[in-house]
This record gives C-alpha cells, sequence and structure tokens, in this order.
C-alpha cells in the first residue's frame, strides 16, 4: 500500500526532466520544485526521469542532485533516487564500510528484508560492488552475529501462510529449552530456526511460546541474548509478526530524547514509503497516541522537512 500521491496532472518523465532541469538553473537550486517532482514519483517513474534526463541533458541526475543539494536533504533524496534493491545494497554497503560502521543499520536491512528481497539485493549488492554479500559479513561481523546474518540471507524461506502445527510446537520447546530452561544459551538453535522458518511460522511460534510459557519469545531473547545478535533476533521476529509496529518503534527512538538520529529517520522513511508507510504510520499513532507527521515535523526543518513529510503523504 504506497501513500505516495499521484500528481493531479499527469506528466510525462520527460517533462519532469525539463522540471528538474529549469529548477537547477540559474543562482542557487529551486529545492521545492525538485521536491515536488520527485518526492510524489514511484520507483518506475523515477527510473524513466533519470535515462530522459541523461539522454536531454547528457549528464546523469544524481550527479546534478550532489552538486545541486546539501546536508540532510541531499542525502534523502539521493537514496530515493535508488530502487529499492539498489537502495538496500548502498544501505548495508556503506554501513559496514562507510565512514561510521553501523552494523545496526546493516541488521537492520537485512533482518527485515523478505527472502525475495533479500534475493533481489545479494543480486544488485555482488553486480554493483563485485563482492559477495557474504563475503563483506564474513569480513565485518563477528560471533554469533555473523552466523546470523549470514545463515539469514544464505537460506531461502516460504514466503506463504500455511504453517504446521505439530514443528510450531517442536520448535517453541526448542527455544525454549536453547534459552530460558538452561543455564547459558543454545545460540545456534535460535539461529536454526530463526534463520530457517517462515515469518507465518515464527508468528505462530511466538504465540505458542507464550501460551505454553507465560513470558513472550522477545523477552525471552533479550534475556538470554545482547548486542547486534539480539538486535538481529529480535529485528526478525517483530517483522514476522508486525513490521509495521516494528519499524513504528525504531522510528520513535531515533526522535526520543536529545537530538534526532537524522540516519535511521531517512532510511526508514525512505525505504518504507512504497511498502508500508500506511501501516507504519497507523502503529505509530496507534503506540504513542500522536502521528508519525507531526513527530517528523517536530523533530526536523526546512527542505528535509518538506521532503519526509512529502514521503509520508498526508496526515490522516
Amino acid at each position: 500500500m504506497s501513500s505516495l500521491i499521484i500528481p493531479p496532472v499527469l506528466t510525462t518523465p520527460r517533462d519532469d526532466a525539463a522540471l528538474l532541469y529549469r529548477a537547477f538553473k540559474g543562482f542557487g537550486c529551486d529545492t521545492a520544485a525538485v521536491i515536488n517532482v520527485l518526492a510524489h514519483r514511484d520507483a518506475a517513474q523515477r527510473a524513466l526521469i533519470q535515462q530522459e534526463y541523461r539522454a536531454m541533458y547528457s549528464e546523469e541526475l544524481s550527479k546534478r542532485l550532489k552538486s545541486e543539494l546539501s546536508g540532510k536533504v541531499e542525502d534523502a533524496i539521493l537514496l530515493w533516487m535508488y530502487d529499492p534493491a539498489t537502495r538496500d545494497a548502498v544501505i548495508v554497503k556503506e554501513a559496514i564500510y562507510g565512514q561510521t560502521v553501523t552494523l545496526r543499520a546493516a541488521t537492520e536491512v537485512i533482518c527485515s528484508r523478505t527472502p525475495s528481497q533479500i534475493q533481489h539485493f545479494k543480486q544488485v549488492y555482488l553486480t554493483m560492488f563485485h563482492s559477495p554479500l557474504e563475503r563483506d559479513i564474513q569480513n565485518s561481523t563477528t560471533g554469533d552475529h555473523q552466523k546470523l546474518l549470514l545463515a539469514y540471507v544464505g537460506k531461502p524461506r516460504y514466503e506463504g501462510p500455511e504453517v504446521d502445527g505439530s514443528l510450531v510446537q517442536k520448535d517453541a520447546k526448542s527455544l525454549y529449552k536453547a534459552g530460558e530452561k538452561r543455564l547459558g544459551t543454545d545460540e545456534d538453535k535460535f539461529i536454526k530456526i530463526f534463520s530457517e522458518r517462515s515469518r507465518a511460522h515464527l508468528c505462530a511460534v511466538s504465540h505458542a511460546y507464550k501460551h505454553t510459557y507465560g513470558q513472550s519469545l522477545k523477552e525471552a531473547i533479550k534475556k538470554e541474548t545482547s548486542g547486534h545478535f539480539e538486535h538481529g533476533l529480535v529485528t526478525i521476529l517483530l517483522c514476522a509478526e508486525n513490521p509495521g509496529f516494528y519499524f513504528a518503534k525504531a522510528l520513535r527512538k531515533a526522535m526520543k530524547g536529545l537530538g534526532t538520529d537524522d540516519s535511521t529517520l531517512i532510511r526508514i522513511i525512505v525505504s518504507r514509503a512504497e511498502i508500508d508507510m500506511q501501516y507504519i504510520k497507523a502503529e505509530y499513532h496507534k503506540k504513542y497516541k500522536k502521528t508519525l507527521n507531526k513527530a517528523v515535523h517536530s523533530e526536523t526543518s526546512g527542505s528535509y522537512r518538506d521532503f519526509l513529510l512529502s514521503l509520508l503523504g498526508p496526515d490522516h
């Protein structure tokens, strides 16, 4: 369910390219005009605009945007210009080899994506960076966190709704025995179940766990594990149950307290705008009694704020 507003007058990619070119002309850049075009075009339209721009002006639109924009609005718009798989590849590469290594960002992207999204962005990653994703994970992570990510990107999982009830009970019991029931934790058991089972199955395991052992599986993970490994498991679990809720919480965390974690704000809003933003907005409102638009409005300013709010769509 996309929250992008289709403009009242349908323009062609060629018109859009010309509009952008005009916005760059003269002294300074007409950022409002740039936002007005790009924030309201879906991935396919953005790809066509980039093609037309290259054909008409013999330069790359993204290069031009980079030289015309600056600061956070530049970061956000450049990230928006990619198609989803390329964007994920770029975020993960940056997160593990960039100036500031943020394994949290890499973990969030990998563990929140569906198996088909992962397969797609792995191919793009290899083409773009001439190195398999697995090798880069191996070189940049350690321990159980590394094992979890490698298993998660390596195993194709079932994506349908069917669930095997007896296996659900068995998995719930295995996880209990691997965690709360014993001294220490059998991390490999958690990795196996979390990397091999479908979302529907994990969701059912979570219900069975709570029903049988009186404690939520999420609490058990938090008690038994820590650091990036814990973050990976919790991400997989919450995205199996309710991705909208997971991202609403992550956005809240990025905006809470002193200062705003802009890179998280940009990453989530830009990468979920065309996937499940309406659900994220609904979950945010339900949990925090405040709309996501209002929260973003109070944490950001200028054209950066305008762009993010355009991606969020109207406040219902």
